[in-house]
């Protein structure tokens, strides 16, 4: 007569000696994978969004400020100003805080690729501002400077926004780019100070669109 006795089931060791599943660890992967890139990409339209702000409406200020410019109201040149700089230095500061926060949580060449595209747009920035000051010691006249300032502001972002296609993946911040790199060569071709409403328009509202783009993807992937 036997005794009844309990089954142990699989020892521990004979568990972890199951084969894995190679589907299943692929599609876990990917999953991990994915789930990084949303964390980078999350600050995204953040920064897109902040500097179609500072785009469209700095622009616009600028375009009221000179003669010929808005027809409803005119804005004194150094209001007009004022009001561009003080929208652009926080697009700067906003982007580089946004950089930092993409980077954080995000371990070694992924997460140095954030902070250096958070960076990159101040950095940029100023070299741009640093350069029209010295034109203008150099005798560059205001009409030439408000044409400058805008395509080669524009350029900078258009650059920014290619390195971020590459980066991630973007096809969004590639389509971007192109807009604002397009948007920068034209404008100074309709002259001042018509170039700042192009600006505004075409460029500021391409970041308001391309962020709200974004964003919804963003959503749709992080249900998926």
């Amino acid at each position: 007569m036997t005794t009844p006795h309990n089954d142990p089931g699989p020892s521990p060791d004979a568990v972890d000696d199951e084969p894995i599943d190679p589907a299943a660890a692929l599609a876990l992967i990917q999953q991990q994978n994915a789930d990084v890139a949303r964390q980078q990409l999350s600050g995204i339209p953040w920064i897109l969004g902040v500097w179609g702000v500072a785009w469209g409406v700095g622009f616009l200020a600028l375009w009221s400020g000179y003669e010929g410019g808005n027809p409803w109201f005119l804005l004194p040149l150094p209001v007009a100003g004022t009001i561009f700089g003080v929208l652009l230095v926080s697009a700067i500061v906003t982007s580089a805080v946004l950089g930092i926060r993409i980077s954080r949580g995000v371990r070694g060449a992924s997460g140095f690729s954030g902070a250096v595209y958070g960076f990159g747009w101040w950095a940029g920035s100023i070299a741009v501002y640093l350069l029209g000051i010295a034109f203008a010691r150099e005798g560059a006249s205001a009409e030439l400077l408000s044409l400058y300032y805008p395509a080669a502001y524009g350029l900078v972002a258009g650059l920014l926004y290619f390195m971020g296609a590459a980066l991630w993946r973007s096809v969004d911040q590639l389509v971007l780019g192109v807009i604002i790199i397009v948007a920068s060569v034209v404008a100074p071709f309709f002259g001042a100070p018509t170039n700042n409403l192009v600006m505004a328009l075409l460029g500021g509202g391409s970041f308001l669109v391309a962020g709200l783009v974004m964003h919804l993807n963003l959503r749709r992937g992080r249900r998926a």
